[in-house]
């Protein structure tokens, strides 16, 4: 490639010969400790964002000439912190998911009987 010129390529054009030749394989492992990454990062934002709320609840009693604003921001930490909760909670689903395809791929099948 010449200094200077570099290729770009916005479309990608799919053989469909090569897409039936090379299946997609999902490594469930790597997808688990993804989800688990997500689920903490999660949970640190909503442990974060639940003490900055506290921490304006404390400024607004603090600080009475600018106590609106402070509520403000209580709220909308109080909310990023509901957000955040429902993200990990939602990651930890995600997570079980893919414990639950890693098993059965592997022969780890649950019978249920009834």
């Amino acid at each position: 490639m010449a200094e200077g010129h570099r290729h770009h390529h916005h479309h990608h054009h799919h053989n469909k010969v090569d897409a039936v030749m090379e299946p997609h394989v999902v490594d469930y492992k790597k997808e688990e400790k993804h989800h688990k990454h997500l689920q903490h990062l999660g949970e640190l934002g909503a442990a974060t964002a639940g003490a900055y709320a506290l921490h304006e609840k404390h400024m607004a009693k603090k600080d009475p000439e600018h106590a609106h604003q402070h509520k403000i921001k209580e709220e909308i930490a109080a909310a990023a912190a509901v957000g955040a909760a429902g993200f990990a909670f939602h990651e930890k689903h995600e997570k079980k998911e893919a414990k639950k395809k890693y098993k059965e791929s592997h022969g780890k099948r649950h019978h249920h009987l009834f």
